[in-house]
């Protein structure tokens, strides 16, 4: 893993709230939903990845000391990158059981197991996957707009249509002009339905 103060461009000394702000700005930045139609998707996929890495790695760390050696070691960093490759290929077995081999259960394991649910169809327990990774780490904008576009996509799904209730007190007129055209039909067919007028 890079220098996670120099992904987040915060000094050494940077506060929590310095580090948190700075991870903000960077999220809305590279955020893969802003390239949709992009050649520069996959740029930034990868680039939000190391920002989170690097954001969680200083969360976790903070105040233990200056991170000098130059080299950083981020538990599962890269059994998640395998797990999301699999995910990326739409290979959720093989991205269960990599995710089932982690002990460690930290947000990323509980956003990625919840995308695996999702995809194998069981959205019950991959909303409440996504939505305990939001709990954990509310700052992760790629898990917020998942649960975001799982809650739209509930209410879009369980929503009634309203439409207004006809008026079942037609005026005369009109239900002479229903009852004019059921007798044209009526008479095309050889009938008569309106021989009483």
């Amino acid at each position: 893993m890079k220098d996670p103060y120099e992904v987040l461009g915060v000094s050494r000394n940077a506060s929590i709230d310095d580090i948190k702000k700075a991870y903000r700005e960077l999220v809305k930045k590279y955020h893969p939903d802003k390239y949709q139609d992009n050649p520069l998707r996959e740029l930034a996929e990868e680039k939000l990845r190391e920002i989170n890495e690097a954001y969680e790695f200083l969360l976790k760390n903070h105040g233990q000391g200056n991170f000098n050696s130059g080299s950083y070691s981020y538990s599962n960093d890269s059994t998640f990158q395998i797990v999301r490759e699999y995910i990326m290929k739409q290979d959720f077995y093989n991205a269960e059981r990599e995710l089932n081999k982690i002990n460690t259960r930290n947000d990323e394991w509980y956003y990625l197991m919840g995308i695996v649910y999702i995809n194998k169809g069981n959205y019950s327990q991959g909303y409440s996957y996504i939505k305990r990774a939001v709990e954990m780490n509310p700052y992760n904008q790629e898990y917020k707009d998942a649960l975001n576009r799982l809650n739209n996509t509930y209410r879009m799904n369980n929503s009634q249509y309203y439409s207004p209730p006809r008026n079942t007190t037609d005026d005369c007129c009109e239900i002479c002009a229903y009852l004019y055209c059921a007798d044209c039909l009526c008479e095309c067919c050889g009938g008569d339905l309106l021989s009483c007028c």
